[in-house]
């Protein structure tokens, strides 16, 4: 029997939320866990599937506040103060673990790092719990941190609890956001599975025009000096165009933003070479919809939107999941017949 895939995003989504059953179309994942949940990229995705989310928990306390505003649900506070039995069963854990540890922008010092040994915190739940699935998320640079032992460890950790992994580096930019970010999805199931089943991108990627807000408060604009130093330095082919300098001082410019970070200069990124990013933008840009309330400061909600999960990415790695696990199932159906 051969194995009958979703419908691209976003015909799944109301597929999926009209279903009155949805765990059957779901292979039986329907609950999840968001741990280090941040404002929800994996809850954004999960819920357009119709899946519930049981528990979630972040260190951050204005991250959690705007959390339960916007999903109802109060995250827990750090990892380390929750015991596994405290967390509800579930099919489904997300995390996108810290990547301070593992990105270009730090300095990479991988497990040695405090942050890093949050991913035996994620190792202890699971052992304790055993949900059927497992989806990370982490930079990409966590392929090559030292030499590629940092991720080789975190294969055989999860292949020692039971799992089958794979893992993949995409880009937002392939899955619909006019946004270049990648970011390495590790996918871990019960079910077996020969090849996972990966999503293809190659989505048309939305204009920035219907990112950009037409009329952003003057506060979001550089100083005169700022933008008369960048257009010295740079003409742009763009229009609406993202500007971008490097921490080289070198200045580019597209038709979509290169990677939000929490941690940049304000002016990292500016729209046309003049004005920086709204924060409702910055939440565009990773794939929220404009249903999402902001409860925060403009500095607040760059620094989460700057750690978030895109969504389409998160959409992309639960879907290959559900395709996974329901060719897993008909081979299993078959086999028995």
């Amino acid at each position: 029997m051969k194995n009958k895939r979703l419908p691209a995003f976003p015909a799944t989504v109301k597929k999926v939320a009209d279903l009155k059953k949805p765990s059957k179309h779901l292979g039986g994942i329907t609950r999840f866990v968001d741990m280090f949940c941040g404002i929800g990229g994996f809850h954004q995705a999960a819920n357009a599937f119709g899946m519930e989310c049981v528990f979630a928990c972040d260190v951050d306390e204005e991250v959690r506040r705007i959390y339960n505003h916007n999903y109802g649900l109060e995250p827990k506070g750090d990892i380390f103060r929750i015991a596994a039995k405290d967390v509800p069963d579930h099919d489904l854990f997300f995390a996108g673990f810290p990547c301070q540890p593992f990105s270009i922008i730090g300095k990479q010092k991988g497990f040695s790092d405090l942050r890093g040994t949050l991913f035996f915190e994620i190792v202890r739940i699971l052992d304790a719990k055993r949900p059927r699935a497992v989806l990370l998320e982490n930079v990409k640079q966590l392929k090559t941190n030292d030499k590629g032992r940092t991720l080789e460890r975190i294969l055989s950790e999860l292949e020692g609890l039971g799992y089958n992994v794979a893992w993949k580096i995409l880009n937002a930019l392939d899955y619909g956001l006019p946004q270049k970010r990648e970011r390495i999805l590790i996918a871990a199931l019960q079910d077996k599975f020969d090849e996972f089943p990966w999503p293809e991108g190659g989505k048309p990627m939305k204009p920035l025009t219907e990112v950009l807000e037409k009329n952003p408060d003057k506060r979001h604009y550089a100083s005169e000096h700022i933008k008369n130093r960048r257009r010295a330095a740079h003409r742009s082919k763009h229009k609406p165009g993202i500007w971008h300098e490097n921490k080289a001082g070198n200045i580019s410019s597209y038709p979509f933003s290169c990677a939000l970070r929490a941690g940049a200069s304000y002016n990292y990124l500016l729209v046309n070479g003049e004005r920086r990013i709204t924060p409702r933008e910055m939440l565009r840009l990773q794939g929220f919809p404009d249903s999402f309330e902001i409860t925060c400061t403009d500095n607040q909600i760059r620094k989460q939107a700057g750690n978030a999960v895109p969504v389409p990415l998160a959409q992309a790695g639960i879907e290959g999941i559900i395709n996974a696990v329901q060719a897993s199932q008909a081979t299993r159906k078959s086999q028995s017949a």
